[in-house]
């Protein structure tokens, strides 16, 4: 009798081990996924910087392309270039532009905090500052 009632009663669904082993397997993903993303992003707020700093780049050889514009000393890229440069998240990225007109260096500080930690070993970065000379 017993073992009628319990051919009866149609239980469904699935076991603990079944339920523990898809949880391992989506741990193990995530183990893998969350370091490749975090890499990912870290190499977004660089090219952010590179970007900016081609740019800045581009807007120069504009201002220089007016023949009035044949110097420039001590500039901020805030005047009076008016360039905006990206924003990283909630820090902004800042820069400067050096140096005589036939070796003008942009400097652009990542304001994320971010680079170049994935960076690591690419040229033209020097602690969260990347460098771009103009010649």
């Amino acid at each position: 009798m017993i073992n009628k009632l319990r051919a009866n009663n149609n239980e469904k669904g699935f076991t603990l081990i079944e339920l523990m082993i898809v949880i391992a397997i989506i741990g193990i993903l995530a183990a893998i996924a969350i370091p490749n993303f975090i890499s990912y992003r870290d190499k977004a707020y660089c090219s952010s910087a590179e970007s900016d700093a081609n740019a800045v780049a581009a807007a120069l050889a504009d201002y220089f392309a007016d023949p009035s514009h044949a110097t420039l000393t001590g500039v901020t890229i805030d005047n009076p270039l008016n360039i905006t440069l990206s924003n990283s998240g909630a820090a902004q990225n800042t820069g400067t532009i050096t140096g005589p007109i036939n070796s003008i260096r942009i400097t652009i500080t990542d304001g994320s905090g971010r680079c170049p930690g994935s960076a690591a070993g690419r040229s033209n970065w020097n602690g969260h500052q990347y460098t771009k000379r103009m010649q």
